[in-house]
């Protein structure tokens, strides 16, 4: 059976020589019919999923690996230049980079470069986006960090060899991977570096599993509970974190990194301790390598329009400091940090540390999400940029195989990456060739010159990492203008970024979401609720407090609440709506019972005729309006307090002779209130399709009343 809403509707005819508002007709809608068979959609579902035809199973494939998609439709005359020349240019400053962003993973520069090599080629083959670049992330690598440096102390390695020697157990915590015949071998096989890209590649692998079940699951919806204010304060507190892990490379410090909750005031607390021990050869370099890098990036994003590729200032920078340190001797002469031997080629395939998952499961996952998350965001940026689509969930699987295809081949985690998606964007990237291009310039840096970076200083990275910092630092000076858009979004970028500095990259996320899910829950709690008014000469009415000229009718108040009406808002509602109309209807009640109970106890005293009239006529005095009207455009939903509120509201003030109509309901909030049986019988008349329609039926039925009571 299917249930009718019947709207009452008002026209104006003429009868004899007055114009009365006499006939109402009522709009007789009839809801669509809804299926409500769960068994019958599991089972269409079900075959939906289960049927196999030639033209599906291409779909299927063809969905899962983007590239045979667009692969044979690319133009080689059209997009090849553009291709080649993006890739390039990305693969020269990805190489530097991909050294520095190790450092900060707390890993050997070579993994950096071996991450960086897999991730855009298995981008190229399942991801949707034509223009993202996908490889180390600052965010990801700290966070990376974080865990190894945890795991590796927890295994005992960073303590002094004198002690590993006195301690029984240590042995077995080294050995991680191999059978029990081998552990003397794994002792001295797996060293301090060998265990820590161990957990790193563990971690990578644990964090695609996630973003391939959530793909799997279709939950890229997800991503919507990080808004683009909670990102940007997540991003810029982990950059403060990331420079200040850097500063000791900076000064040329050999002190712990600090891990856990507030790692950044122990660093620096850390870092003052041991200002004395500064090496002044470093300091020297990383000014000189600041001097040169930040004016260079600031003129190559001034002068990006004109200049047809961005200066690899960073790659001149690595080249003439290990020059530099390799022909002065910095290392031997002045005690200064260097990189040291980088091999050439790839290391055999090793599977991840199956042991280690219990203890860095829960740390990939929010490693996951926030890979997922800025690949997700960045990739519909771009398409929405250049006119093409992508598929969300299929980017999940692209980022999740991006992890988890290279942790079995020395890598750690990967996401698309802002700076170097712009730097490909503008040099004229026009598909996922480029990224197989970038590839090739990495392979050769594995194949043939990793091992000319032997001399270069620790501190040169450093600098490289803190000078790609700039874009998430640089919105502390869009502040004025995000507090003048929303101040909401601007407190939750305030707490999100404070979170995750002070406290810690994982514990500030989840502060920044909860923060702005109760932002959500206070607007909704507290909303505006204002009276309407009518514009002139129209249907239309307005808040009579944020505009002027607007007129009332005379005994008729409008009111409309901004929000949906449930349990966290209902005594909201209420309190809003007896402040706005000035009449409270239970205490008016009360009032009146009150007066009346006087006038009876007078009257059997029989005092004097003046105060018994007085509350004769306060007993029957009117409240100065006769109908409500609630505009209900603005209520998504209704729950059954907000259903209740409503009827004990109408009930109130119908006790009191004020009539309550709704208005403007959407179709959810009609069939709530039906099914929640808000009208009796007959009383359907209550609902109205616009204000305007409520507020003339409210003045012709007290037209009638006061015709009926003249005569």
């Amino acid at each position: 059976m299917t249930e009718a809403n019947n709207v009452h509707a008002v026209t104006e005819e003429p009868e004899g020589d007055d114009t009365k508002c006499g006939f109402h007709h009522r709009m007789f809608l009839e809801p669509q019919e809804k299926k409500r068979s769960m068994k019958a959609l599991v089972v269409k579902k079900a075959r939906k999923a289960c049927s196999c035809t030639p033209a599906k199973v291409k779909d299927c494939v063809f969905g899962f690996f983007p590239i045979l998609q667009w692969l044979p439709k690319y133009k080689l005359r059209e997009y090849l230049l553009g291709d080649v020349m993006s890739g390039v240019i990305v693969g020269v400053l990805l190489v530097p980079q991909s050294i520095a962003y190790s450092l900060l993973a707390g890993l050997e520069p070579i993994y950096g470069l071996y991450t960086s090599f897999f991730a855009s080629i298995i981008y190229c083959i399942f991801g949707t986006s034509h223009h993202i670049s996908v490889s180390i992330f600052g965010v990801t690598c700290l966070m990376v960090g974080q865990v190894v440096d945890r795991e590796v102390e927890r295994a005992g390695y960073d303590l002094e060899p004198a002690v590993l020697s006195i301690l029984p157990g240590t042995a077995a915590q080294v050995n991680t991977t191999l059978s029990p015949v081998n552990q003397t071998s794994q002792e001295l096989l797996c060293d301090k570096s060998c265990y820590a890209i161990a957990v790193a590649a563990t971690m990578t692998f644990i964090s695609g599993v996630y973003q391939v079940a959530m793909g799997f699951f279709q939950v890229g919806f997800v991503s919507v509970y990080l808004s683009d204010s909670l990102l940007s304060g997540f991003v810029t507190g982990a950059s403060i974190t990331v420079l200040t892990s850097q500063v000791k490379y900076l000064l040329g410090l050999d002190i712990p990194r600090s891990g856990g909750i507030g790692s950044l005031i122990v660093t620096w607390i850390n870092i003052f301790k041991n200002i004395h021990k500064t090496n002044i050869c470093d300091v020297i370099t990383s000014f000189l390598c600041f001097l040169v890098l930040v004016p260079t990036k600031e003129l190559n994003e001034r002068f990006k329009s004109k200049l047809k590729a961005p200066v690899p200032v960073e790659l001149f920078v690595v080249v003439a400091a290990t020059l530099a340190s390799h022909f002065g001797k910095l290392k031997e002469n002045y005690g200064s940090g260097i990189s040291g031997h980088i091999p050439t080629g790839f290391l055999p395939p090793r599977p991840p540390d199956w042991t280690l998952v219990p203890s860095v499961a829960l740390d990939a996952f929010p490693i996951a999400i926030i890979g997922f998350a800025i690949t997700v965001s960045l990739s519909e940026m771009f398409a929405k940029k250049h006119g093409y689509t992508v598929r969300a969930n299929q980017e999940m699987y692209a980022i999740g195989f991006c992890n988890i295809i290279p942790s079995f081949f020395h890598c750690f985690t990967t996401s698309a990456a802002l700076a170097k998606t712009l730097v490909k964007e503008s040099t004229g990237c026009r598909t996922q060739i480029s990224g197989m291009v970038t590839c090739l310039v990495i392979l050769l840096v594995l194949l043939v010159i990793a091992p000319l970076f032997y001399s270069l200083q620790k501190c040169v990275l450093a600098v490289i990492t803190i000078v790609n910092l700039r874009g998430a630092l640089h919105k502390f000076k869009d502040l004025p203008k995000m507090w003048h858009l929303s101040r909401v979004d601007t407190v939750i970028w305030g707490v999100t970024m404070a979170a995750t500095a002070l406290l810690s990259t994982e514990i500030g996320l989840l502060v920044g979401v909860c923060f702005s899910m109760l932002c959500v829950i206070f607007r909704t709690q507290r909303p505006e609720a204002p009276l309407l008014g009518w514009v002139a000469e129209s249907e239309t009415y307005e808040s009579l407090s944020a505009y002027k000229n607007l007129q009332t009718k005379p005994g008729i108040v409008v009111f409309r609440f901004e929000a949906p009406l449930y349990y966290i808002n209902k005594e909201c509602f209420k309190s809003s709506l007896y402040k706005q109309t000035g009449v409270n209807p239970v205490w008016v009640k009360a009032a009146k019972k009150k007066a009346a109970k006087r006038v009876l106890r007078e009257k059997e005293v029989g005092s004097g005729d003046n105060q018994t009239s007085i509350c004769m006529d306060f007993v029957s005095e009117p409240v100065g309006f006769h109908t409500i009207v609630i505009d209900c455009c603005a209520v998504q939903f209704l729950d059954t307090a907000g259903i209740r509120t409503l009827k004990e509201v109408c009930k109130d003030y119908g006790d009191i002779d004020v009539h309550v109509l709704l208005a403007q309901c959407n179709p959810s909030v009609r069939s709530s209130l039906i099914r929640g049986e808000f009208f009796k019988e007959g009383e359907d008349h209550l609902l109205f399709h616009s204000v305007h329609q409520a507020v003339d039926f409210a003045l012709s039925t007290q037209g009638h009343s006061g015709t009926r009571a003249s005569k």
